[in-house]
């Protein structure tokens, strides 16, 4: 009888939280914090002065604020409470988000031949699909290519076959590994074929 094929590890999955887990990579990130306190987002905010808050466990762009240290208040967040009720990441402000934000796809470790980079509309912070930004095929940068070589091996060590990696300017945003999407951004604009080089890794393993 045939076997079943696992394709990422689940406790690989629950433990390599999206948001979470690229602190194991802390030196490819920006500078980032997770915390429920005000009073730290707003140290955070002095140090950085113009950062980027969202939920940890959110998706398609939902709850994502800038805040800018001319700002009166912190965007997003009610200031009334001293602690949040829920934990969330503050990230430095990256300005290359207007020119995209990169989801390379690995497979095995190994990215895929480019990046989709997902532009935000005129006016918008948020580089996600569902918030309404546009699709733009990228070569890989020497500097992508640079942490898809560190995080990849370690992400084949944990069984996490298909990922995708969120890189904005020269930093590792996410690590998307419960269901990376933009194969068919990937066939359409790059001629790339994922789940062929996907299914081809698991038939493998079979």
């Amino acid at each position: 009888p045939s076997s079943t094929v696992v394709l990422n590890n689940p406790v690989s999955i629950r433990n390599a939280a999206e948001k979470i887990y690229p602190f194991q990579f802390q030196e490819y990130m920006p500078p980032t914090i997770i915390t429920q306190k005000i009073e730290t987002i707003k140290k955070f905010l002095i140090e950085n002065r113009d950062i980027v808050t969202k939920p940890l466990y959110g998706n398609g762009g939902e709850g994502i604020f800038r805040s800018k240290i001319d700002d009166s208040i912190l965007q997003g967040i009610d200031e009334r409470k001293n602690t949040l009720d829920e934990p969330i990441m503050a990230q430095k402000y990256i300005p290359e988000i207007s020119e995209g934000d990169k989801r390379i796809l690995l497979v095995d470790g190994l990215p895929m031949g480019g990046a989709i980079a997902r532009v935000p509309a005129v006016g918008e912070l948020r580089g996600n699909l569902a918030a309404g930004a546009s699709a733009v095929a990228k070569s890989l940068t020497s500097k992508d290519k640079w942490i898809c070589d560190q995080v990849g091996p370690r992400l084949k060590e944990l069984g996490l076959t298909l990922v995708g990696l969120d890189i904005i300017g020269d930093y590792l945003t996410e690590i998307n590994v419960t269901s990376p999407t933009c194969f068919r951004e990937y066939k359409s604009l790059c001629d790339i074929d994922v789940a062929s080089d996907l299914f081809d890794s698991l038939e493998g393993r079979a």
